[in-house]
């Protein structure tokens, strides 16, 4: 289970409940260079639509299959109080913190958050996706 601000309680200011939507399917990804690869050939990020959660060494990501070919890659760093990210309601990540929600390119689309997601270049060879940090 992922810790998130709050000590990993899904409450929020007031007693309100955090963001809810189901969880993104998390994926290890492997840190080559100044990227993180990552296999998108399976059932999370085969799909155009899907999303998963990428862990690395070098930091957590969300990556989402946006269109043929095209794939987001964006922090997982809630930019409201550092919570990572772990929801997901097509085509809307949640915080489960606080609710914040933000598209697949990052933008806030409703708060507490009013600073979007940090974006990651991204770089399609076969069925490896390459994260640039």
């Amino acid at each position: 289970m992922l810790q998130s601000c709050g000590g990993g309680s899904s409450a929020g200011p007031g007693g309100g409940s955090g963001g809810t939507a189901p969880q993104l399917a998390v994926l290890t990804g492997t840190v080559i260079g100044t990227g993180v690869s990552v296999a998108v050939d399976g059932p999370a990020l085969a799909p155009v639509g899907g999303a998963a959660l990428v862990r690395s060494t070098v930091g957590d990501f969300l990556v989402a299959h946006t269109a043929q070919d095209a794939f987001t890659a964006l922090t997982a760093v809630c930019t409201h109080e550092a919570c990572t990210i772990t929801g997901f309601a097509s085509p809307t990540y949640v915080c489960p913190c606080h609710g914040s929600r933000y598209s697949t390119a990052g933008q806030v689309l409703n708060g507490p958050a009013t600073r979007s997601l940090r974006t990651f270049p991204t770089q399609l060879t076969g069925a490896t996706l390459t994260i640039t940090v």
